[in-house]
């Protein structure tokens, strides 16, 4: 049950419709996840929305990799609803069924691509340390150039914010979807 009561979408402020109303009919199609929680300051929303649209679908990763690191990010802060969304999408942009597996269960995940093995390296390696070793930072700009690494590192921070608002508001799945997160 989520902690805020959902908002009457017949009652917004003009600044809460002009940002709802950009939302859903952006690329995302609709008001789904952080977003009713983010629309009660209509300012934050409007720029977390921006920020949200470069990275999720123009920044410079291919996409199985942002959606790998989302994954990755989802998991480690069990935010649930991050990972039942992002799963499917990582499966739909290339990632394996099996690495998605895996990461959903915590285990190593069977990698055929060096990309993919030095992004989950990175991720991993900074949610569990709060940094990037020289090695695993040098891996990412030779795969990935410095602007990868970049929006890397964006992906990953945005997600983190929406993780933690998925979590502190505790938003639901869709009805009758199971938690995929132990």
């Amino acid at each position: 049950m989520p902690r805020l009561a959902p908002l009457d979408l017949d009652k917004l402020t003009p600044e809460q419709k002009k940002v709802a109303d950009a939302i859903a009919s952006g690329p995302r199609g609709g008001l789904r996840g952080p977003f009713e929680p983010w629309l009660r300051r209509p300012e934050l929303a409007d720029r977390a929305q921006k920020l949200g649209e470069y990275c999720r679908f123009n920044n410079s990763l291919p996409n199985d990799l942002s959606e790998l690191a989302i994954c990755l990010v989802g998991r480690h802060f069990k935010a649930q609803y991050e990972f039942y969304a992002h799963a499917r999408l990582a499966r739909q942009a290339g990632l394996s069924a099996d690495i998605v597996e895996a990461i959903r269960t915590r285990a190593t995940p069977p990698f055929t691509r060096e990309p993919e093995r030095i992004v989950y390296d990175f991720v991993t390696e900074y949610l569990e340390t709060n940094r990037v070793a020289q090695a695993n930072y040098k891996r990412a700009v030779d795969a990935l150039g410095e602007q990868g690494v970049v929006d890397l590192v964006g992906v990953c921070g945005y997600y983190m914010l929406v993780s933690m608002t998925l979590n502190v508001f505790e938003m639901p799945l869709p009805p009758g979807e199971p938690e995929p997160l132990a």
